[in-house]
């Protein structure tokens, strides 16, 4: 254990030594769009309405630490995640059956979200650069909440039978763009993750909160 310690105050010190660290805080917009109706995109049948049903919305705040080494760098953030969706949602409980089954679905998203970036200057100029990026993303749960209401259907479904599924972490890949000016910094990222929010009905998946997002984010490096 003295060993580990000893190694990473070590790395520590070596990091600040030879890299240039700036410190920040940001704050994000994220919207995620489902692409399984790719087809009626592509055939003009999908429209305002459509998007609005699978659009959902929410917003990112925290703070963030840039490591230089000339034109590479790491970033880890700590962002907390908010957000709502309501929507209707209609599932047949047995292909068999003519019965269709309705009920509101609430979700209250909270969670961590632990991005941890390596990226390249592209252009590397004094007063702005531009950058491209990836890397692991990290997401922990922070209290969400799953709720359904206003439950309909012929009988052979009752709420009690709905089954909560919210994964306590996930991991997953973000991926995009920035650019820098002066001490602010733009992002446009596409995060891509596994679903955390999950509704069953005898074990068998019937809705699910899509995580995958493009996030818009706007930055001020403090230090």
């Amino acid at each position: 254990m003295k060993k580990i310690i000893i190694a990473s105050v070590l790395l520590l010190s070596v990091t600040f030594t030879y890299a240039q660290v700036n410190f920040g805080i940001k704050a994000s917009y994220n919207s995620s769009l489902s692409m399984n109706n790719l087809s009626s995109v592509t055939s003009g049948s999908y429209n305002l309405n459509s998007v609005n049903s699978e659009l959902s919305n929410g917003f990112q705040a925290g703070v963030f630490a840039r490591f230089g080494f000339n034109k590479l760098y790491f970033q880890p953030e700590f962002l907390y995640n908010m957000g709502k969706k309501t929507d209707k949602i209609s599932f047949q409980a047995n292909s068999n059956s003519s019965v269709v089954t309705t009920f509101n679905k609430n979700v209250t998203v909270s969670t961590l979200d632990v991005p941890l970036l390596l990226g390249y200057k592209l252009l590397d100029l004094k007063v702005v650069n531009l950058r491209a990026f990836a890397g692991p993303k990290l997401r922990f749960n922070a209290g969400s909440s799953l709720d359904y209401s206003n439950l309909t259907t012929g009988g052979s479904v009752t709420q009690d039978q709905l089954e909560k599924d919210i994964k306590a972490a996930q991991l997953g890949l973000e991926a995009g763009v920035g650019v820098d000016v002066l001490m602010f910094t733009l992002d446009a990222r596409l995060n891509l993750i596994k679903d955390m929010y999950q509704t069953k009905l005898n074990s068998t998946t019937i809705d699910n909160i899509r995580a995958n997002t493009f996030v818009i984010s706007l930055g001020w490096k403090l230090l």
